[in-house]
């Protein structure tokens, strides 16, 4: 999938959720007390429905992580106790960089069906986390590249990124919902003076103002997922080897300049945000969750 279609399908996602949101708050506030939102003029309401709204979301999100990662990926779960052969030997091997990075919880590790080279984390924290990997990560890594992707992937449960990232894009939401709201009821006012027809356009200005504010949200959520890129890299390369990370890092940017044979598309984008590789580069780097791969590698290399 070309870097354009991802950045593409990440902001398509975004906004779908987030006008979701707003159609759904509507109802339920109109429902319940007879506006379809708080009065701009009621700051503390307004501030408390926007927090209500853009923190509720997210989190649901996060608690139904886990869960959404097995259905869309249709992972295939190792048990501890029956795995065997080279199941067993990529479940210890998650298990180990685990007890390095002093998880007291060890992860649920699965496996999906794709041609992808990719793993990603998941889970609302350090005590109920998932690790997921691609069966062509598995097929076209050697082992202590293999070593080197989980240990990326056991370094975002340690630190506690899926908690992070859900508060940031949480604040995100709620200021979008909250300005979104404030900017609608003004124009709005001066655009009808009919209560209804004020009502109409003012819901319709808070749909546009929702897309074009969580647009410029989502440079800030996709900087800081930047970030911790960077934090998980020298984190697998704590857990890991720094040489096992490098090398990982070389194969998935070895594997980014060939395509995919015709007809053969990766798994859904959903989870991309925590996945090891996303390709980025130019101006659509801004939306990007991730680095470019060079850029990685060089980090590493000098030791920052």
């Amino acid at each position: 999938m070309s870097m354009l279609r991802r950045v593409g399908f990440f902001l398509l996602v975004n906004m779908m959720i987030m006008f979701t949101v707003g159609i759904l708050s509507a109802i339920i506030n109109t429902f319940l007390f007879g506006e379809a939102f708080p009065p701009e003029s009621q700051f503390t309401q307004l501030i408390l429905w926007s927090v209500l709204w853009g923190m509720g979301g997210a989190f649901i999100s996060l608690l139904m992580s886990k869960f959404l990662a097995k259905r869309m990926y249709q992972l295939k779960m190792l048990d501890p106790k029956t795995a065997s052969g080279v199941e067993r030997e990529f479940l210890d091997m998650v298990y180990s960089l685990a007890r390095n990075a002093k998880l007291e919880v060890m992860p649920e590790v699965g496996i999906y069906q794709s041609p992808e080279m990719n793993a990603f984390a998941t889970g609302p924290s350090r005590k109920n986390s998932l690790v997921a990997m691609s069966s062509g990560l598995l097929s076209s890594m050697n082992k202590e590249q293999v070593r080197g992707v989980l240990g990326h992937e056991v370094a975002h449960i340690a630190n506690g990124d899926m908690v992070t990232m859900t508060l940031v894009q949480g604040v995100i939401n709620s200021f979008v919902l909250f300005l979104a709201r404030i900017l609608a009821g003004i124009v709005s006012s001066t655009v009808s003076k009919s209560r209804d027809g004020n009502r109409m356009i003012e819901f319709i200005l808070f749909q546009v103002f929702q897309i074009a504010l969580g647009l410029l949200g989502s440079l800030v959520v996709s900087y800081y997922s930047r970030l911790r890129e960077y934090r998980a890299d020298q984190g697998g390369a704590r857990y890991a080897g720094k040489d096992n990370m490098i090398s990982a890092l070389e194969a998935l940017k070895m594997q980014a300049h060939f395509k995919l044979p015709a007809g053969i598309e990766p798994k859904s984008d959903s989870f991309a945000n925590f996945k090891i590789a996303k390709p980025g580069g130019g101006m659509m780097m801004l939306f990007s969750s991730h680095p470019p791969l060079d850029e990685r590698i060089a980090r590493l290399r000098r030791g920052s």
